[in-house]
């Protein structure tokens, strides 16, 4: 072995583990919308608990292979090329079967604690515009949300965010 190999790593106790290349992700609509909500997750360099909920979310209703947050942590710090081209960014944005229930379950993952950031609150209206949810589908989902909450224990707390989610960031 002569150069750097990036299959090789040193372990700190100078053991030699070999780990296999990450699989190469392929350009998908789902990658596009990760790769959008994760640009603003690490706006203020730290992703927390809450935002890596919401891109949990994303990541299992988009298809998504383990692994993709490191991936696509890369391709945002420009150490990897991404596979979204500007065409292919165009082609996705807009609204697909299955966009609002996606939505509507990020939407639950922000409100589930009490502290919402503004990233939470940023990266759930990217995934509102990108997807192009429309007003009835938004109103069908804040109705989904208002039920599923009234039959919790805090629901008041729970709307209450929604109420400030909305009043911050109304549907457009």
């Amino acid at each position: 072995m002569s150069e750097w190999d990036p299959d090789l790593i040193l372990h700190r106790d100078y053991t030699l583990f070999i780990f296999p290349r990450a699989m190469t992700l392929e350009a998908s609509r789902g990658l596009h919308f990760y790769l959008r909500s994760l640009k603003v997750a690490v706006d203020d360099d730290i992703i927390t608990d809450d935002e890596m909920a919401i891109l949990s979310v994303l990541a299992n209703s988009q298809g998504l292979p383990g692994g993709v947050l490191g991936q696509c942590w890369a391709i945002l710090r420009g150490e990897i090329p991404s596979p979204i081209t500007s065409e292919n960014a165009a082609q996705w944005e807009g609204r697909q079967m299955g966009d609002a229930t996606t939505y509507q379950s990020a939407l639950i993952a922000a409100l589930s604690d009490e502290v919402i950031t503004d990233d939470e609150w940023a990266m759930l209206d990217v995934m509102r515009r990108v997807m192009d949810i429309q007003p009835d589908e938004h109103a069908l989902v804040e109705e989904a949300v208002r039920a599923m909450a009234a039959k919790h224990e805090g629901a008041e707390s729970f709307t209450a965010r929604l109420d400030r989610y909305l009043t911050l960031h109304p549907y457009r």
